[in-house]
């Protein structure tokens, strides 16, 4: 039972010389918020902080944009490997960028949050447009990339994250900002 394997674990501890309070309360109970307990234990939420974490942070960013392919709405995706310690856009190298021509991540003020979508996505975790499949209430009916951590993960655990969004072009502009009516 559970109470069992406490027990156990308790008496583990104080046999290997670990000290344990005899009260135990809500005092003790630690609350993180926000991206807190993503930097506080990444593993819970990429499985490892070496290379095979790493991959699963560009896997999160790359499968976005296969995923506005899956939509429909992106053609051309490019994930670009820096690193080159002279290249300005590698940040020190061990870097990448991702982009593609989807619909980029909106950036309209979310209701929930009071910022902006983007905003939302990079800094609340389980915030993210593949988790309603209905028809009005997400963006995506399928999902190729839906690992769980999402964007906010990668923002969490990374030395530096960029993001430029061009919705430009899906108002009718040529993805430079020129209008094309």
């Amino acid at each position: 039972s559970t109470t069992t394997t406490t027990s156990t674990a308790t008496t583990n501890a104080k046999a290997n010389g670990a000290s344990s309070s005899s009260s135990y309360s809500a005092n003790q109970i630690t609350v993180l918020s926000g991206l807190e307990p993503v930097r506080k234990r990444p593993g819970m939420y990429i499985g490892s902080t070496g290379p095979d974490g790493l991959h699963h942070l560009v896997y999160e960013v790359l499968d976005n944009s296969v995923d506005e392919a899956l939509a429909g709405h992106a053609s051309l995706i490019s994930l670009d490997l820096h690193d080159d310690d002279d290249d300005p856009t590698a940040n020190g190298g061990n870097c990448c960028t991702v982009s593609d021509d989807g619909r980029g991540i909106p950036t309209d003020l979310h209701p929930a949050t009071q910022i902006s979508a983007l905003e939302t996505v990079l800094t609340v975790l389980h915030a993210g447009g593949k988790f309603d499949n209905s028809n009005d209430g997400s963006g995506y009916k399928v999902s190729g990339g839906l690992h769980g951590v999402g964007i906010s993960v990668v923002n969490a655990l990374s030395e530096f994250v960029e993001v430029v969004v061009d919705r430009v072009r899906e108002e009718g502009g040529d993805g430079d900002g020129n209008n094309q009516n």
